[in-house]
């Protein structure tokens, strides 16, 4: 129940800041949000597609962000993908692999509304591994500008150490803690902790793909990708920071990552760096 309250503050408190600190003048903005009439502007050549988190929905997790990028003149789409059939209001938990089809039919789907060569990929937790995933294993890289991906477990995730214990009686109990996830029809939750199927394929080779600039922004507080710097893709063209390099004195946790205003001025300036600004930093939510 704390949790959440605590998410339903965050997000008042986002919607209450968007228009405030982001929206540009009415006179100024071109941009769309899931808006198939909207054609990318000189200025944003690029449509933006959100991806959220597991467990999450296009309307339910960086739906804020998505509007303050639209505000900021940029065409901007998203969808709930890896949801079971008659069962949209839960999204990301079919498995990883099932999951990349769908956004990349769905990135196609943009192409070919918009008219625009190119997109960029914002995923927060999931969407951020699937940022990634789709850009490596999909054969569209040439498709793909720019991915921002904020807290991905890139590496895997021990789910704040949940994980471990089981691990520790070996691999048999790794399995069956896999069969209990795809039993309580979370496959993805399987396909993400460390030495999952879908990590082990991320992780296979470089991934970075040629062409495509990559970010890569998590916090040091991150409760649930942890250990945190698993996040982090060290490779050529990527770009990795911590929230609180750039705001050292922001306490955001994995979930307030998605509402964080530092955050999402640290995915503007990834999406747009010829034109990257500096900001006045703000405290986002712990948890």
């Amino acid at each position: 129940m704390k949790k959440r309250l605590r998410t339903s503050v965050l997000v008042c408190a986002a919607a209450a800041l968007v228009a405030a600190v982001f929206a540009a003048p009415a006179q100024a903005a071109s941009g769309g949000d899931n808006d198939a009439s909207c054609r990318p502007s000189a200025a944003h050549p690029r449509p933006v597609i959100f991806l959220h988190g597991l467990g999450a929905t296009y309307y339910e997790d960086l739906n804020f962000l998505q509007s303050a990028a639209a505000a900021q003149g940029y065409c901007t789409f998203s969808r709930t993908y890896g949801a079971y059939p008659g069962f949209p209001v839960v999204g990301g938990l079919r498995p990883i692999a099932d999951s990349a089809a769908e956004i990349k039919q769905f990135i196609g789907d943009v192409l070919a509304t918009t008219g625009a060569s190119q997109v960029d990929l914002v995923g927060h937790s999931e969407g951020g591994f699937q940022s990634l995933y789709v850009t490596k294993t999909q054969g569209i890289a040439d498709k793909i500008g720019n991915v921002v991906a904020i807290a991905p477990p890139a590496h895997g995730t021990t789910f704040a150490g949940l994980t471990k214990l089981a691990y520790l009686l070996g691999q048999g109990e790794r399995d069956a803690v896999g069969k209990a996830l795809d039993t309580l029809g979370c496959p993805a939750c399987d396909d993400l902790i460390t030495g999952g199927a879908a990590v082990k394929t991320l992780g296979a080779g470089p991934i970075a793909q040629p062409g495509v600039h990559y970010t890569v922004i998590t916090s040091r507080y991150d409760e649930l990708v942890t250990p945190t710097d698993t996040a982090f893709v060290r490779e050529p063209g990527v770009v990795d920071s911590y929230v609180q390099d750039t705001c050292p004195f922001d306490p955001v946790g994995h979930v307030g990552e998605a509402y964080d205003l530092n955050v999402w001025h640290l995915v503007f300036n990834a999406l747009d760096p010829a034109h990257a600004g500096k900001f006045v930093c703000t405290a986002g939510s712990p948890g």
